[in-house]
């Protein structure tokens, strides 16, 4: 069997404040990296799509504003 997350958690909270830093450096580029790889999945399966044709559909008759 794995780490319990209440170990993971311990852990953490027990890091110097260097380790901290590193570790939250490493996680952001982790979470932001499996974020990607999710939506490139999404879009490859076209689990998208639908909200994509609602969207530029909304945007041709003008329920859309400019950023």
């Amino acid at each position: 069997m794995g780490i319990a997350i209440e170990e993971i958690e311990n852990e953490i909270i027990n890091l110097p404040q260097d380790q901290l830093r590193k570790f939250r450096a490493w996680y952001e580029a982790f979470d932001s990296n499996a974020w990607d790889e999710q939506i490139k999945h999404d879009v490859a399966t076209g689990k998208l799509d639908t909200l994509a044709n609602a969207a530029i559909a909304d945007h041709k008759v003008g329920r859309s504003t400019k950023l």
